[in-house]
């Protein structure tokens, strides 16, 4: 079912709807743009539907290019001004980059590529009957020059700590260093805080657990569910660590205003790593703990010493 139709379904009489094709993934020309146009003209809002052909991806389907494809970028900002809403649903088996969307659409659903009920389930998210609460598994970057980008990323020498400050840093000097949607983000119709971080235990022997504990609010108007991601940094090993590892997440449902204490369980093997020996092992040392809505947005921190 399309998107299209999955509207008309939802709504049914309540609401007209108008199609325009407007272009093709492969179209090189824009004469679809004035039939696009006219009907955002006449439109309270926008739907547009753009991305990649469900065969541009998978084995042996790699793009040197992977900005959408065709006019669509232009299309959209043909109707975006227009001055009417637009919210954009981006159907891709990739991350893409779409910086000009991503400044200007008033809204995005990134749907991947989704089944034959996926018109009816785009359509529960839009008409906002459902909450979403998906958080990317990778990072988005914002051109090709960044690949490739991860959050997980081992520390240099001279690393960026201010974004306006790049002098002699390991940083690109015609682009944020950032990607352009982070490794575990993800937006809802509600809100979420973080709060009152704690450890039942700030140092531990190896082989000890330690567990990590905090409260969550739902600080909006809706009931919705938020993905709660735990971060630990390695400070000091004998072999390099990334800046944030991923250690733990929970995914919590809470109603306006209702407030959850998630606790986290960090184990012995959640604060190993793979040595020079090729074997698992874990070093006495500092650790930092992180708790967020995402790699980017880190909003408790703590220490944790581990003790021979």
């Amino acid at each position: 079912m399309s998107v299209y139709e999955g509207l008309q379904h939802k709504f049914g009489d309540q609401t007209k709807f108008t199609y325009a094709q407007g272009t093709t993934v492969s179209d090189s020309s824009t004469a679809g743009f004035s039939a696009a146009i006219a009907n955002a003209k006449k439109a309270d809002a926008v739907v547009m539907v753009l991305g990649e052909t469900w065969d541009m991806s998978g084995e042996s389907k790699s793009r040197t290019d992977i900005s959408l494809p065709g006019k669509q970028e232009e299309l959209f900002n043909a109707i975006k001004a227009t001055g009417k809403p637009v919210i954009v649903v981006v159907m891709a088996g990739r991350p893409l980059v779409f910086n000009s969307i991503a400044d200007k659409a008033d809204a995005i659903v990134y749907a991947w590529f989704l089944g034959d009920q996926g018109g009816n389930a785009i359509a529960n998210v839009l008409s906002g009957d459902y909450n979403p609460s998906g958080k990317l598994p990778m990072s988005f970057p914002r051109n090709v020059g960044q690949i490739p980008i991860f959050y997980n990323y081992y520390n240099t020498g001279r690393p960026v700590t201010k974004p306006t400050d790049i002098r002699y840093r390991s940083a690109y000097i015609d682009s944020p260093n950032d990607p352009r949607f982070a490794f575990g983000y993800g937006l809802s119709y509600t809100t979420f805080a973080y709060s009152n971080l704690k450890l039942d235990q700030t140092a531990i022997n190896k082989g000890e657990k330690v567990k990590v504990s905090f409260t969550l609010t739902n600080t909006g108007k809706v009931a919705g569910e938020e993905v709660a991601q735990l971060y630990i940094h390695d400070k000091f090993a004998s072999v390099v660590r990334p800046v944030k590892e991923l250690k733990d997440f929970a995914k919590v449902k809470l109603n306006p205003g209702e407030s959850k204490i998630i606790t986290f369980e960090l184990t012995p093997a959640k604060l190993a790593f793979y040595q020079e020996k090729l074997g698992w092992t874990t070093e006495a040392g500092d650790f930092k703990i992180m708790v967020g809505g995402s790699s980017d947005a880190i909003k408790l921190e703590g220490n944790l010493e581990l003790r021979n």
